[in-house]
């Protein structure tokens, strides 16, 4: 049979349905607050309105109660809340904070924001998180934090980061944008550390367009990202808030109307795992007789949220290259609906090694004299070299693949289709 990438016909021309849990309640949460005429009730100074309107403090209330956190603090984006967190943890210029390479930027350019160097870690090869042996390496007298990721809906390995950071007393900032309602023994992800940060951006789990929340059972930890969220260095004379460290405060406040879809995506979070999970399933079991595949693991005493679906691929078993490999799947396959200009959701690595971004290779972030890279506050030599993680360098541009086609809108008929076309290539791969 010949490849569509070749000029045969497709397996299919349909175009996938699209993920939208945005639904009816929504709609009615959005015209409560519009009918209030409050769209936002934060005040830059210290009064009941600090810390925001009926919507954002009871989206708060709820988030704290569902994942069993004892603070729950809102903001406008993930990336907001990772920079409360780091400003929360007393990281200043000089510090080192232990990060991933393969994730979005904010986890690694957080450090950024107040001076600390990001040194990366590797990850695991079967999880794709940040490899503990790894982190405990990179460790020296300058390290203050750990931010991991939960990257692609699984719990890293908590309990050794977590020793490790009792060890050498450290905070851990956990990066959860990617894996809300994954469980690590009877604990949800984004409660394993110090601080978690979960994103409400559009194309996660759930979303109310853009935002973020962060967790902690620290008041200490949340009265300061209350206060960086919220124009901090206007509110802690009035509050009485002594520690001015890093109390140059922002403007991270989520709204009302975001405050409300949120609040109704939430409910829907637990049956969008479920789907996630028993769809991920069912294209497991399709794809699992293709040797060059290796299905997505799940960490022991774990569940997985499934925020795209991560398989490996090796081109010894398949004579050919990953990269050419999955652009016949592609040419198979139609778009999703609301991401047309995307082709087919699949892809060949996640995000280059972020310290082979520009930033990292010529060490300028703020300013073009190197800070916080270089100068007399930073005693150490930042390393950005290639080769510095090779386990992330060979699953971004040898082995990793990653799958969208399993989001809670696909049926297990499109699922077929998806499968169908791994198992024409895969026979056909020769030709290629």
């Amino acid at each position: 049979m010949k490849l569509a990438i070749q000029g045969g016909n497709p397996v299919r021309k349909t175009p996938f349905p699209a993920y939208n849990p945005i639904g009816a309640e929504e709609k009615v949460a959005v015209n409560r607050v519009l009918d209030s005429g409050c769209l936002s009730a934060f005040l830059g100074c210290w009064d009941p309105h600090f810390y925001g309107g009926t919507e954002v403090q009871a989206l708060e209330e709820e988030w704290a109660k569902y994942f069993g956190a004892k603070h729950a603090i809102s903001v406008n984006s993930a990336t907001s809340g990772l920079y409360c967190a780091v400003g929360a943890s007393g990281v200043e210029p000089g510090h080192e904070i232990i990060v991933s390479p393969y994730t979005m930027s904010a986890s690694a350019t957080a450090p950024l924001i107040y001076g600390a160097v990001p040194v990366f870690a590797d990850i695991e090869e079967d999880y794709f998180c940040l490899d503990p042996k790894s982190v405990e390496e990179k460790i020296t007298w300058r390290t203050k934090a750990i931010i991991i990721v939960d990257l692609f809906g699984l719990p890293y390995a908590a309990n050794e980061i977590r020793e490790i950071a009792r060890k050498h007393n450290l905070i851990v900032i956990e990066d959860c944008a990617q894996a809300p309602g994954a469980m690590y023994g009877n604990r949800y992800a984004g409660t394993l550390g110090d601080v978690g940060v979960f994103s409400l951006n559009y194309h996660k789990h759930i979303h109310c367009g853009e935002g973020g929340v962060i967790v902690t059972d620290s008041d200490d930890l949340a009265e300061k990202m209350r206060l960086i969220r919220n124009h901090a260095e206007a509110v802690v004379e009035d509050k009485g808030h002594r520690d001015l460290a890093n109390m140059v405060g922002f403007n991270y406040r989520m709204t009302e109307v975001e405050a409300s879809i949120a609040r109704c995506q939430l409910n829907k979070l637990e049956n969008l795992i479920k789907i996630r999970q028993e769809n991920c399933a069912y294209l497991s079991e399709k794809l699992n007789s293709i040797p060059a595949l290796k299905m997505p693991k799940v960490r022991e005493n774990c569940t997985h949220a499934f925020y795209s679906f991560g398989m490996r691929f090796s081109e010894k078993l398949a004579g050919v290259s990953r990269d050419r490999f999955i652009a016949a799947v592609k040419a198979e396959l139609p778009p999703t609906i609301l991401r047309e200009e995307e082709g087919a959701l699949l892809g060949c690595g996640y995000v280059k090694p972020l310290y082979l971004a520009p930033m990292f290779q010529s060490q300028i972030a703020f300013g073009s004299q190197g800070f916080p890279f270089k100068g007399s506050h930073y005693s150490g030599k930042a390393n950005y070299q290639k080769g510095l993680c090779p386990v992330s360098e060979r699953m971004h541009y040898q082995e990793f693949v990653g799958c969208e086609l399993m989001r809670p809108s696909m049926t297990k008929e499109d699922i077929d289709d998806v499968a169908e076309a791994f198992y024409k290539v895969w026979e056909s791969r020769k030709s290629l």
